[in-house]
């Protein structure tokens, strides 16, 4: 499995199945194997219905819920079991249209009935990428039915590496593969949460590899993976620790061309890495920990501070130091003064205002604040 996939259920319903979560790839393959194990190709024309789950408004989306209500009132046309499959809904996220009042009624009349009144041999199989999982509609789809969630790791939140490299690692040994450990943070670090990405990527290593050589690299991380979306943010944040201006802004071009928010840059590429060069500085003004071509001796290194010491550093989910993006920080924060590094993070903070309450270009604030950054 992809990704972080949980069942959330109590009172168990057969006929009852739903696949929610971030991880579009993972939900729909999900549901689509759910569906083709349920219905044959010859019960496929009247024994079951597939319903576009995907509405622009409210209208539309009452529309969807209404129609699949009816799908699940209609008892098959000759007997037998019937399949109803709400297909990719968006009726039910946290949206404008999601939080209408008539939405809502749909959602509750729609709820209440799978709940009480759906029939032995009527299946109700629901993909919604997009739910709103606070609202009353998840929960009594929790608690009447089977629920499968696929959630991406959140990459605003430290340790969410960890997740995507339990993922790696159970991957990499289907296909009898080894990743050293600094070859693995890289992998994770240009690949981000992009798991169709991290799929096909292993798979090249694989190929790329002999039978004979089954240990994956540095250099073969680098050489061979491709720059994804995450990859061009890593890159932003190399760029800026490398004081490369000019690849600095490319790369934020690149984002912005991209799609990607000017908040989202911010928050995802710039702040990180200053934090984690100003965290590297500290840690060598303060502590003497300068950087280390060994890993494991910088990971020693800050193992040996006290608590007090390691308190404010980033942490994995287990609990433990998040160390290696300190570690390649280290080697870079020699180009930045501590009182510089200071001065940076609280430039992120007026630009972060700036791009929220100005009326200002979100790429000339962008172009500034990095300018402001690795001036001299």
């Amino acid at each position: 499995m992809v990704t972080k996939k949980k069942s959330a259920q109590s009172k168990s319903s057969s006929n009852i199945h739903a696949y929610v979560g971030t991880d579009e790839a993972s939900l729909k393959e999900a549901a689509l194997k759910c569906f083709n194990s349920l219905v044959s190709e010859e019960d496929a024309e009247f024994g079951a219905e597939v319903i576009d789950g995907v509405a622009e408004n409210a209208e539309s989306a009452v529309k969807v819920i209404t129609q699949t209500l009816g799908a699940l009132q209609t008892l098959p046309f000759f007997g037998g079991q019937k399949v109803v499959w709400l297909k990719n809904a968006n009726v039910f996220a946290d949206t404008q249209t999601g939080k209408s009042t008539s939405v809502i009624d749909a959602s509750e009349a729609l709820a209440q009935f799978i709940s009480n009144d759906l029939p032995n041999d009527i299946i109700f199989i629901l993909s919604a990428p997009s739910i709103d999982k606070r609202r009353s509609f998840y929960k009594k789809l929790v608690k009447s039915g089977n629920v499968e969630v696929f959630d991406k790791p959140d990459m605003s939140r430290d340790g969410w590496q960890d997740q995507v490299k339990s993922h790696v690692r159970k991957l990499a040994n289907t296909k009898d593969l080894k990743f050293e450990e600094d070859a693995l943070e890289h992998f994770v670090m240009l690949s981000g949460t992009d798991f169709a990405q991290i799929n096909n990527e292993i798979e090249k290593i694989d190929l790329f590899l002999s039978r004979d050589e089954r240990v994956v690299t540095l250099n073969h991380v680098l050489n061979q993976v491709a720059l994804t979306r995450s990859g061009v943010v890593f890159e932003l944040g190399n760029s800026i620790a490398k004081k490369d201006l000019s690849s600095a802004l490319r790369n934020i071009d690149h984002l912005l061309y991209q799609g990607e928010s000017a908040i989202g840059i911010l928050l995802a590429a710039i702040v990180p890495t200053i934090r984690r060069l100003l965290i590297a500085k500290h840690l060598a003004v303060k502590h003497g920990i300068q950087a280390s071509r060994n890993y494991r001796s910088y990971e020693s290194s800050l193992s040996r501070l006290g608590e007090e010491e390691t308190s404010h550093l980033p942490r994995k989910k287990d609990g433990g130091l998040s160390v290696y993006p300190i570690f390649l920080a280290a080697s870079e924060c020699r180009n930045f003064s501590l009182s510089k590094l200071q001065e940076s993070l609280s430039e992120c903070l007026r630009a972060n205002r700036a791009l929220v309450t100005s009326a200002l270009d979100h790429r000339v604030i962008l172009e500034r604040l990095v300018i402001r950054v690795l001036a001299t």
